[in-house]
């Protein structure tokens, strides 16, 4: 194979991989939506003391609106989004 293939062969081989979508997780977001976008971010919510999947509130509720609403400081839901932001896809969109 000569090199001008080879890296044709590459560029064919990176185009095809399908890439993750990556979704970012802010303030302003209900809790509900968070969780249907990213599931797995039921655990830092919960490493944070927010218990807040099962609440009525969940689906009007910001994380912001919730957070402060359980006594945390800016500072503290700030660590708690990037967290979240942290975490990458399980699946391939």
């Amino acid at each position: 194979m000569t090199e001008k293939r080879a890296k044709e062969k590459r560029k064919e081989q990176k185009k095809e991989k399908p890439k993750k979508k990556k979704i970012v997780i802010t303030k302003d977001m209900s809790i509900l939506e968070i969780i249907d976008k990213k599931p797995e971010a039921i655990e830092v919510l919960f490493e944070f003391g927010l218990g807040c999947i099962s609440c009525a509130f969940s689906q009007i509720e910001t994380i912001e609106q919730g957070a402060l609403g359980h006594g945390m400081s800016e500072e503290v839901i700030d660590k708690m989004i990037e967290e979240i932001n942290k975490i990458e896809p399980e699946e391939e969109w």
